[in-house]
C-alpha cells in the first residue's frame, strides 16, 4: 500500500512539473490565433489591394510568414507590421488593438481613411507608429497616450483635426513627433516641456494658434523645431534660443512679432537652418548671427527688419541660402553694400535674395566677387542706380538674375548671353537704353525675360 501511495505521489509530482510544458503550446496557439484573427479583421477592412500584397494572408501560410509581418524570436507573436507604400485603401480596423506585442507599425504611403481607432491605446509595447501620407481623419486619439514606450509618432500628411492632446507630455520616451500637413488646431501643449528625450517636433502646415510656450525650455535634446505655416502669434520665447542642441529652427509663415535677441548667435552652436520668413518680426539683424559657424540656410525674408546687413556674414562659410528680401534693410545709400565684400568668403552660397528692400547707391563692383557657385541672385525692388557692372560676368553659373524695379541705366551687357544656364532674367522697370543684345539668343534655357 505504501508503495502504491509513493508511486501515486511521484506521478502527481511529475504531472505538476510537466503540466506547464504541456500547456505552453496551447497558450501559444491561442495567442497566435489572437494575432491571426486580428490581422484577418485588418484585411477585411482593406477595400483595395491593387498589388495583391495581402493575398497570402490566409491559413495556407504560417502567420509569421505573411508579407509585412514579423514575429518575435522567443514566441510566435507579431512584433512588427510594415505595410508601407502598397497602395492599400480602406480603414484601420479596431482589432489592431489586439496585436499587443506590436512594437513597430508602418502604414506609410497608402490610402487609409477614417479615424485612428482608440484601440491603438492597448498597444502598450508600441515604440514606433508611422501613419504618414494617408487620409486618416478625426482627432489624434487620447488613448495613444497610454502607449508609454512610444519613441516615434509620425502622422505627417493626413487629415487629422482637433487639438494635439495635452496628455502628450506623459510619453516620456518620445523622441520624434511629426504631424506636419494636417488640419490640427489649438495651441502647442505646454506639457511638451516634459519630453526631455524629444529631438524632433514637426507640426508645420496646420492651423495651430497661440504662443510658442516658454515650457519648450525643457526640451534639452531638441534638434529640429518645425512649426511653419500655422497661426502662431506673440514673441518667440528666448528659451528656444537657449537650446544649444538645436540644428533647425523653422517657423515661417506665422504671425510672430518682436525682435531677435542680440545674443542669438552665442547659444546655438549646432544651428544649420534658421527660417523665420513671413512673420511680423522687427528690429535689426543681430550681428551675433555671424558666429553661428555651421549655418547653411538663413531665411528672414518678409518681415520688418531694418538697418544694415551685418558685415561679418562672411564668417558663415557653410552658408548656402541667404534670404533677406521684403524687409526694410538698407538706407538708400551706397554705404548699404559693405556686407558684400565679406560674402565673397561664402564659397558655397547658392541663393542670395536682397529684393524688396531699401538698398541704394550705385551697383557695386564687389557683386562679381561672390562665388561662382551662386545660382540665384535677387536684387529687384530696391533703389540701385548706375550701370550693370562688368564684374557680374564672373557669376557664370547663374540661372536666375532678378534686377527689375530699380534705377539702372546704360546698356544691357553683351556678356549676359554667356550665362548658358539662365532661366529667368528680369530687367523690367529700369532706365536701361540701347539695343537688346543679340547674344541673349544664346540663352536656350531661358523661360522668363
Amino acid at each position: 500500500m505504501n508503495d502504491l501511495r509513493f508511486a501515486a505521489a511521484i506521478f502527481l509530482l511529475l504531472f505538476c512539473f510537466k503540466l506547464p510544458f504541456f500547456s505552453i503550446p496551447a497558450i501559444h496557439a491561442s495567442s497566435n490565433d489572437t494575432d491571426r484573427l486580428a490581422l484577418l479583421h485588418f484585411k477585411q477592412s482593406i477595400t483595395s489591394d491593387p498589388f495583391g500584397f495581402l493575398s497570402s494572408w490566409n491559413d495556407s501560410v504560417s502567420l509569421c510568414d505573411w508579407p509585412g509581418v514579423t514575429c518575435g524570436r522567443r514566441h510566435p507573436r507579431i512584433t512588427s507590421l510594415d505595410l508601407r507604400s502598397h497602395n492599400l485603401k480602406g480603414s484601420l480596423s479596431p482589432h489592431i488593438g489586439n496585436l499587443t506585442f506590436l512594437r513597430f507599425i508602418s502604414l506609410q504611403g497608402n490610402s487609409f481613411s477614417g479615424p485612428i481607432p482608440q484601440q491603438v491605446g492597448r498597444l502598450f509595447r508600441l515604440q514606433h507608429l508611422n501613419l504618414t501620407n494617408n487620409m486618416f481623419g478625426g482627432r489624434i486619439p487620447i488613448s495613444l497616450m497610454n502607449c508609454s514606450k512610444l519613441k516615434v509618432i509620425w502622422l505627417y500628411g493626413n487629415r487629422l483635426n482637433g487639438d494635439i492632446p495635452k496628455e502628450i507630455g506623459t510619453l516620456r520616451k518620445l523622441e520624434n513627433f511629426v504631424v506636419n500637413k494636417n488640419n490640427l488646431t489649438g495651441e502647442i501643449p505646454t506639457s511638451f516641456g516634459n519630453l526631455s528625450s524629444l529631438w524632433q517636433f514637426a507640426a508645420g502646415y496646420n492651423f495651430l494658434s497661440g504662443n510658442i510656450p516658454d515650457e519648450i525650455r525643457g526640451l534639452s535634446s531638441l534638434k529640429t523645431f518645425l512649426v511653419g505655416a500655422n497661426r502662431l502669434s506673440g514673441t518667440i520665447p528666448s528659451s528656444l534660443f537657449n537650446l544649444s542642441s538645436l540644428a533647425a529652427i523653422s517657423i515661417p509663415n506665422n504671425q510672430l512679432n518682436g525682435n531677435l535677441p542680440a545674443n542669438i548667435g552665442f547659444s546655438l552652436p549646432n544651428l544649420r537652418v534658421f527660417g523665420v520668413s513671413a512673420n511680423e518680426l522687427s528690429g535689426t539683424i543681430p550681428d551675433s548671427l555671424s558666429n553661428v559657424s555651421r549655418l547653411q540656410y538663413l531665411e528672414i525674408a518678409a518681415n520688418n527688419f531694418v538697418g544694415p546687413v551685418p558685415t561679418k556674414f562672411g564668417n558663415l562659410l557653410e552658408l548656402r541660402w541667404l534670404q533677406l528680401g521684403a524687409n526694410n534693410l538698407g538706407g538708400n545709400s551706397s554705404y548699404d553694400w559693405g556686407f558684400l565684400t565679406s560674402l565673397a568668403n561664402c564659397s558655397k552660397l547658392e541663393r542670395l535674395s536682397l529684393a524688396g528692400n531699401n538698398f541704394g547707391g550705385a551697383f557695386p563692383d564687389s557683386i562679381g566677387n561672390l562665388t561662382s557657385q551662386l545660382r540665384e541672385l535677387y536684387l529687384g525692388g530696391n533703389h540701385i542706380h548706375g550701370n550693370i557692372p562688368s564684374s557680374l560676368e564672373n557669376l557664370i553659373n547663374l540661372n536666375t538674375l532678378s534686377m527689375e524695379e530699380n534705377h539702372l541705366t546704360g546698356d544691357i551687357p553683351e556678356y549676359l548671353g554667356k550665362f548658358g544656364k539662365m532661366q529667368l532674367l528680369a530687367l523690367r522697370t529700369n532706365r536701361l537704353s540701347g539695343k537688346i543684345p543679340s547674344s541673349l539668343g544664346n540663352l536656350t534655357q531661358l523661360l522668363t525675360l
